[in-house]
C-alpha cells in the first residue's frame, strides 16, 4: 500500500461511526473525503476535505516512519506531548494550562464533565446552551452517555448508556434563540441560568456550564461580563466549560476564559480546517483533579490523549490511535501557516467573504440570520447563515436538507442546514450555511482584490444558479 493511500485510510479510521467511508464511497456522512478533492469548500462550520497541502504533509511524514512505530503507545505519547508544545507556543497559553486531546469534538464534552465530577463530590447539573446549535451527539455526551454504539477504542456500546461514573448526570437545555429566531440577550441567558443554578431540588448538585462561543450560527452567550456576574453569584459551585468547537475565536478571547477558570473545547476540523474528527481541550491551571477520573473513560480514551503527569488518568489503556494522531496533525499544521498571513492579509479574504455573502443573499432575495456578519469577530465574520424560507414555497428545514445534497453532487460543499429559524406554520425553517476556513483564508490570502472578488462572485454564482434551478417548477 502506498504511503498516500495509508494516509487515507487512518484518516478515516480512530473514531466511532460517523468516521467510516461507506465500501465503494468517497465521503463519510458529513459528506466530508479522507483524501483531497477539487470541490468549493466553504463547508468548514460541518467538516472539511482535507487540503492537499495538509495531505501532502502528511504524505511526508508517514513515508518516513514505519507503520509499527504509528502504532506504538510511546511513540504516540511522544508525538501528542509535542503537539501540546506547539499549541501552547501557537497561542500563548498561560503558564501550567494542560490539553487533552479527543477523537472528536463531541469527546470533548467527557473531558469537561469528568473534570468537574472528580473535582467535586456532588452530581453534576450540566447546563448546556443551544443543544439545537452544537454537535448533534453533544447532548448525550453532555449528560454522561454514550452518544454512538461505539467509540474510538473500538469498545462495542450502547447509544444512550450511561458511562461508568457519570450515572447522576443531569442535562439541562438553554434555547439561544426565542420562538421567532432572535437571539437571546445575556441578561436573559444569565437570568435562566442562574434560575437553574439556584433552584433548590440542586443544592445538593454541582454546576457546569457550558458557555458557547461560535454556536452553528456564530453565537456567543453568555459574555464575559454575563460570566463574571454568574461567578460572583455562584463563587463556589460552579464549573465553566466554553464550546469554541467551531475554533473561530482569537487567543486573546482564549485567554480570557481560561483565566476565569474555564475549559476551552476546540476541534482540528472546523476553522482550523483539518479533516474530522480531533478534539482539543485547553484546561486552566489547577483544575487537575486529586481523585481517579470515570472508570467509564477507559472505553473512551487512551492514556497519552491526557496530561502526561496526571495520575488521575492511571487507569486509561495505553495504545495508539494513528487517525487521531494525523487528524490533529493535519489541523496544526493549518493552524501554524494561517499564523504566518499577516492580520491585514487576513482581513482582506474575510472583508471580501462578507460583501460576497451580502451580495449572494441580495441576488437569491433572503436574509441572514441574525448575528451573521455583524462584526469582524472571527465567529460573526467568517460565518454566515442563509435564511431560506422566503423564498417561493417557504422551504422548509427537509427541503435545505435536499438541496444540499443536490449542492454536494455538484462539488459545492456548504455547512449543514441548521434549525434555528421557524417559518409560519411553526416548522423548522430551510437554512444554509457559508464559512471561511484557515486553509481557504491561506490560499486566497495573495490574491488582489479585484482577483478575489471574481473568485468569491464566480463561486458563489454557481450556488446560486443550483437554488434558484432548485425553486422551478418541473415540467413533465
Amino acid at each position: 500500500m502506498s504511503s498516500a493511500n495509508f494516509v487515507s485510510l487512518m484518516l478515516a479510521s480512530g473514531g466511532d461511526q460517523r468516521i467510516s467511508v461507506p465500501r465503494g464511497g468517497n465521503t463519510n456522512i458529513y459528506g466530508a473525503s479522507p483524501f483531497p478533492r477539487s470541490t468549493l469548500g466553504y463547508s468548514s462550520s460541518t467538516a472539511n476535505d482535507i487540503s492537499l497541502d495538509a495531505f501532502h504533509h502528511l504524505d511526508d511524514m508517514v513515508a518516513g516512519r514505519s507503520a509499527a512505530s504509528l502504532s506504538d503507545a510511546s511513540a504516540y505519547a511522544e508525538a501528542l506531548e509535542a503537539m501540546r508544545a506547539r499549541l501552547k507556543h501557537m497561542l500563548a497559553l498561560p503558564q501550567g494550562t494542560e490539553i487533552a486531546f479527543a477523537p472528536s469534538g463531541t469527546d470533548l464534552e467527557f473531558v469537561a464533565l469528568a473534570i468537574a465530577s472528580a473535582r467535586s463530590a456532588r452530581p453534576v447539573v450540566n447546563i448546556l446552551l443551544g443543544m439545537e446549535e452544537v454537535g448533534s451527539g453533544c447532548g448525550l455526551a453532555a449528560g454522561g452517555r454514550y452518544f454512538a454504539n461505539q467509540t474510538a477504542l473500538c469498545a462495542k456500546t450502547t447509544k444512550g448508556a450511561p458511562v461508568d461514573g457519570f450515572g447522576e448526570t443531569e442535562i439541562r437545555n438553554v434555547p439561544v434563540r426565542h420562538a421567532n429566531g432572535k437571539p437571546l440577550l445575556t441578561a436573559e441567558a444569565v437570568a435562566e441560568i442562574d434560575a437553574i443554578a439556584r433552584d433548590p431540588a440542586r443544592r445538593r448538585s454541582h454546576i457546569l456550564l457550558h458557555v458557547v462561543h461560535g454556536s452553528k450560527t456564530g453565537l456567543v452567550l453568555p459574555d464575559i461580563a454575563g460570566i463574571d456576574a454568574l461567578i460572583a453569584r455562584h463563587p463556589d459551585n460552579l464549573s465553566l466549560v466554553v464550546d469554541a468547537c467551531q475554533a473561530r475565536l482569537e487567543a486573546d478571547a482564549i485567554h480570557a476564559y481560561l483565566a476565569r477558570g474555564a475549559i476551552v473545547l476546540l476541534t482540528g476540523s472546523k476553522f482550523m480546517g483539518g479533516p474530522p474528527f480531533s478534539g482539543i481541550a485547553l484546561i486552566p491551571a489547577g483544575l487537575r483533579p486529586e481523585t481517579a477520573l470515570a472508570p467509564g473513560l477507559a472505553t473512551i480514551f487512551r492514556r497519552g490523549e491526557w496530561p502526561v503527569d496526571w495520575a488521575c488518568c492511571a487507569h486509561l489503556p495505553h495504545g495508539s490511535n494513528p487517525g487521531l494522531w494525523l487528524r490533529l496533525e493535519a489541523a496544526l499544521f493549518e493552524l501554524e501557516r494561517f499564523q504566518r498571513i499577516t492580520l491585514a492579509s487576513r482581513k482582506h479574504v474575510i472583508t471580501h467573504f462578507m460583501a460576497a455573502v451580502s451580495d449572494l443573499a441580495d441576488r437569491l432575495g433572503v436574509s441572514l440570520v441574525s448575528p451573521a456578519l455583524a462584526s469582524d469577530a472571527l465567529h460573526l465574520s467568517t460565518l454566515a447563515t442563509l435564511d431560506l424560507s422566503s423564498l417561493p414555497g417557504a422551504p422548509n428545514f427537509a427541503v435545505a436538507q435536499r438541496w444540499h445534497r443536490v449542492l454536494a453532487a455538484r462539488g459545492l460543499r456548504l455547512g449543514q442546514p441548521v434549525k434555528c429559524v421557524r417559518g409560519h406554520d411553526g416548522d423548522w425553517a430551510g437554512t444554509m450555511r457559508l464559512s471561511l476556513s484557515m486553509p481557504l483564508i491561506f490560499s486566497l490570502s495573495d490574491l488582489d482584490g479585484t482577483v478575489l472578488a471574481e473568485r468569491f462572485r464566480r463561486d458563489f454564482g454557481q450556488i446560486a444558479q443550483v437554488l434558484e434551478a432548485a425553486q422551478r417548477p418541473i415540467v413533465a
